[in-house]
């Protein structure tokens, strides 16, 4: 058996603990390093992880005893801190989204690509039993060929519940960026790549006050638009529409419709791993849930970087760097499109992410490859 393949974790935010909760007890990976713009907090949460380390983050981009790192800050400082590790020779597994811009998203993977390292992001929601189990049955025929899908994102904004908001309503943020890459990466695994798109977009409000923590009744400023909806031309001819939304308070539209020659899917909230998969064949009246049939079960927020690191390159990653690209390219030409009024053909060719076979939780929590090499390292703010 290898050592554990040795991660270093920069932003100890919010979304931390979840990754932290996956990762921190499991044999194929070892918190080295933390690092936050807080020092107390990364302390502090390096005592709760046996053979952690605090460290400031240039120290951890340098440090000898990370292999990869695991990128969790806002979404500004996503492309610095992957450049500064993939500069460093190590591989980057980010938060969504995988940066703020295209260009900057192009720039980490050619350089990651020059440098020999990998580069993976989230979301990995899109490998649990949900996404996939839809996937399985859009694969084997269930609903005949797929025609067109729906995305709908409904929310009445974030800073209803999270202490400080500001950034997901300064660049970078909004319900697009923020959301949008459940969405988005959910039709890549289902429907596959997105070939054009079309946006419009809409800024109502100029700005939100926060409702929970020391700053409640704090109002802040809204520099992105808060609704964008669109259409993206997928390759295969299929047609989706996607909703992202901070300015509703519900909707009843189910989170992802798949609609074929031969009946409909219904795909739960890829913001979660699991939930029920249900179909209404052609000329029947009921919907039918399905069991699951294809993914990670019980998987959480970390099951990305865990899948490279265990994949040990016999494999593409499934939450690899070339489909966060993809994401975020059909996600930032939406925007455009919506600002210029204008058809957007995209730049990047990906292919669907190879799926995920049934695997029980007992298996992927306990697997270790046991064959990890400096070859095949895997891979794919500073409070999120």
């Amino acid at each position: 058996m290898g050592d554990p393949h040795r991660v270093g974790v920069v932003g100890l935010g919010v979304i931390s603990r979840a990754y932290l909760d996956t990762l921190a007890n499991h044999p194929a990976v070892r918190i080295a390093a933390l690092a936050d713009l807080d020092a107390s907090r990364s302390a502090a949460v390096a005592a709760t992880i046996p053979g952690a380390e605090a460290m400031s983050v240039e120290r951890l981009l340098a440090s000898p005893d990370v292999q990869t790192v695991l990128n969790l800050t806002i979404p500004a400082a996503h492309a610095d801190i992957s450049l500064g590790a993939v500069d460093a020779g190590k591989n980057v597994y980010v938060e969504k989204p995988l940066a703020v811009t295209f260009p900057d998203g192009r720039t980490v993977i050619d350089r990651a690509a020059t440098t020999g390292v990998r580069v993976g992001c989230a979301p990995d929601t899109v490998l649990g039993t949900g996404t996939q189990t839809a996937r399985a049955a859009i694969d084997g025929g269930l609903i005949g060929r797929p025609m067109s899908a729906s995305a709908v994102m409904v929310t009445a904004g974030h800073e209803r519940w999270h202490p400080h908001p500001d950034f997901y309503y300064a660049p970078g943020g909004g319900p697009l960026l923020d959301m949008g890459p459940y969405y988005v990466s959910a039709l890549i695994h289902l429907l596959g790549p997105v070939r054009a798109v079309v946006g419009a977009a809409s800024r109502l409000r100029p700005e939100r006050v926060i409702g929970s923590g020391p700053r409640t009744g704090q109002r802040i400023p809204v520099e992105v638009d808060t609704h964008v909806t669109g259409v993206l031309e997928h390759a295969n001819g299929a047609l989706s529409t996607i909703t992202t939304s901070f300015d509703g308070v519900a909707t009843t539209a189910a989170p992802i419709e798949v609609r074929g020659e031969t009946g409909t899917l219904a795909v739960p909230d890829p913001n979660y791993f699991d939930g029920e998969v249900r179909v209404l064949a052609l000329g029947d009246t009921d919907w039918r849930a399905l069991p699951p049939q294809a993914g990670y079960a019980e998987a959480s927020r970390g099951i990305g970087l865990i899948d490279m690191v265990t994949a040990d390159g016999h494999r593409p990653a499934r939450a690899g760097g070339d489909v966060a690209l993809h994401v975020l390219e059909t996600m930032t030409a939406l925007l455009r499109s919506a600002a210029e009024g204008q058809r957007i053909e995209l730049t990047t060719v990906v292919r669907r992410p190879v799926p995920v076979p049934l695997t029980p939780a007992e298996e992927w929590r306990a697997h270790y490859s046991g064959h990890l090499s400096t070859r095949h390292q895997v891979a794919g703010s500073t409070d999120k």
